[in-house]
C-alpha cells in the first residue's frame, strides 16, 4: 500500500497542478499566432513536439527500461485514453479556427460533470442528485453557448468539435478513473504519435516558416508537452477535489489571454452560457470539499483538460 503524501508533498502538488494548469491557459492564445495555412500542418508539428518532449521526460525519469515498461503496461485501458487525447488535441486546434478560444475552453469546465454522466451510462456509477442537478445545469449552459451558432455568430462546426473535445476529455476521464493502473504519461505520449501519424495523412505540407515553428514548438513541447509532465506529476499527490479545482484556472484564464492579446472578445451568450457551467462545476467541487473533509487516497483524478 502506498503511503499518504507527506505536508511538503501535497504543497508540491498543489504547484505543480496550478503550473500545468497555468501553461494550458496559453494554448488558444499562441495557437492564434500561428499563420500555418493548413490546421492539419499545426495538428502534426505540435503533436510532434509534444511526443518528443513527454519522451524525453519519461527517459529522465524512468529511465530507458522504466520508459518500455510504462509504455507495456498501458494495456487496452491505455489505448483508449490515447485515442481520446489524440481527439481532443487534434479537434481544439481545427476548432480554433472555426469559433472563440472562450468557446472551446468553457466548454471543457463540464468535463467532471459530463465524465460522471457517461460513468452513469457505461457502468451505472452512482450519481448524486446534486451531481444531476450539476450535470443539468452544464447542458443548459453549453446550449445557451452553442445557440450562437444557429445565429450564425459561430460556425456549427467549431462548437461541435468543441463539444467533441469535452466528451472526449470527459470518456478518458471515465476510463483512468475505471482503470487506476493506467498511467498518464505514456497514453498521453501515445496520444501524441496518434494525432501527429492521422495528421500526416491530411496535410497538404510539412513545410512552414522559421517563425511559425518557434510558435510550433511552444504550442507543443511547452504548452501541452510540459504541461501534461507537471500535471502527471502533481495530481497524484493531491485529493480529486483540490485539482479539479486548480484546473479551473485553464478555465478561466484562457479566454483572458487571447482578449489581452489577440482583442478576442467573446459573444454575450458565451459569457452567460459558460458563467452557468462555471458555476455548476464550482459549487460541485465545494461540495467536494465537503465530502472530502478527511483526506483520502490520493491518486490519478483522470484526463485533465489540456489544449
Amino acid at each position: 500500500m502506498q503511503a499518504s503524501p507527506s505536508r511538503s508533498d501535497e504543497r508540491l502538488g498543489f504547484v505543480l497542478v496550478f503550473l500545468s494548469a497555468l501553461i494550458w491557459s496559453f494554448g488558444g492564445a499562441i495557437g492564434r499566432f500561428i499563420e500555418a495555412d493548413d490546421s492539419w500542418t499545426t495538428v502534426f508539428w505540435r503533436s510532434v513536439w509534444a511526443a518528443a518532449f513527454l519522451l524525453a521526460f519519461m527517459l529522465w525519469r524512468d529511465g530507458g527500461r522504466g520508459t518500455i515498461a510504462l509504455f507495456r503496461g498501458m494495456g487496452l485501458p491505455g489505448l483508449l485514453v490515447a485515442l481520446c487525447f489524440a481527439t481532443a488535441s487534434t479537434s481544439f486546434v481545427v476548432a480554433l479556427g472555426y469559433t472563440t478560444v472562450a468557446n472551446i475552453v468553457l466548454m471543457q469546465a463540464g468535463v467532471p460533470l459530463i465524465a460522471a454522466l457517461i460513468g452513469w451510462i457505461a457502468f451505472r456509477e452512482r450519481v448524486s442528485g446534486i451531481t444531476w442537478a450539476a450535470i443539468a445545469a452544464v447542458i443548459a449552459g453549453v446550449a445557451i453557448m452553442v445557440s450562437d451558432s444557429f445565429g450564425g455568430r459561430v460556425s456549427p462546426i467549431g462548437d461541435g468539435l468543441a463539444l467533441l473535445i469535452a466528451f472526449a476529455f470527459s470518456t478518458a476521464t471515465v476510463v483512468t478513473r475505471r482503470f487506476a493502473h493506467v498511467r498518464m504519461t505514456p497514453a498521453t505520449c501515445t496520444g501524441t504519435l496518434v494525432a501527429a501519424t492521422f495528421a500526416a495523412t491530411q496535410a497538404s505540407s510539412f513545410a512552414v516558416g522559421v517563425v511559425d515553428m518557434a510558435w510550433l514548438f511552444a504550442f507543443g513541447a511547452l504548452n501541452l508537452g510540459l504541461g501534461l509532465a507537471l500535471f502527471a506529476t502533481g495530481a497524484r499527490l493531491i485529493p480529486a477535489a483540490f485539482a479539479a479545482l486548480l484546473g479551473t484556472f485553464e478555465t478561466i484564464l484562457g479566454p483572458i489571454w487571447v482578449w489581452l492579446i489577440h482583442a478576442e472578445v467573446p459573444s454575450g451568450r458565451t459569457v452567460v452560457g459558460g458563467g452557468v457551467v462555471f458555476a455548476a462545476l464550482l459549487v460541485h467541487i465545494g461540495l467536494e470539499f465537503q465530502r472530502q473533509a478527511r483526506p483520502q487516497r490520493p491518486g490519478l483524478t483522470g484526463m485533465p483538460n489540456p489544449h
